[in-house]
């Protein structure tokens, strides 16, 4: 798993990646995920054609929700938040391009679902990118903003 993109392990059940190779699929496939959440646009840099028939190909169930890197929208993020506790007791995957959209969204996550102390978070990805305005907005938002979408 470590070879994957800016892989990272959020606990048993979630666990987080820049774009997997269409290969590295069937080593998530092998690791117990039931279900992989893309958060990437179709046309990122390092999108893979046809995605969802390799994912569901290997058993797993495939859910794109599509984040504007440029224009992250609170609605994306609500999307995201109560599809990821929809999940439930599902071992997922959650990727985009390079993992800094999910690691913004995932900061949210640890915030308000996990309740995840702040010394706890891994913050390893905001070495590797600074999030703009938009994002850190995003990231500072309230539980009552996320409630009213």
């Amino acid at each position: 798993m470590s070879k994957i993109l800016n892989y990272i392990k959020i606990n048993e059940l979630i666990s987080t990646s820049g774009q997997p190779k269409i290969e590295q699929f069937e080593e998530i496939a092998n690791e117990g995920f039931e279900v992989v959440i893309n958060l990437a646009l179709n046309d990122s840099s390092n999108a893979i054609e046809n995605e969802d028939k390799i994912v569901t190909s290997l058993g797993m169930s495939y859910l794109h929700i599509p984040v504007s890197f440029e224009e992250p929208k609170l609605s994306d993020l609500k999307l995201f938040l109560n599809t990821l506790q929809a999940l439930g007791a599902n071992k997922v995957w959650v990727h985009c391009a390079k993992n800094y959209r999910v690691s913004a969204f995932m900061y949210v996550y640890h915030k308000y679902v996990l309740n995840t102390p702040f010394d706890e978070v891994d913050l390893s990805m905001f070495k590797k990118w600074s999030p703009n305005e938009l994002w850190q907005a995003l990231m500072k938002v309230e539980i009552d903003e996320l409630k009213s979408v």
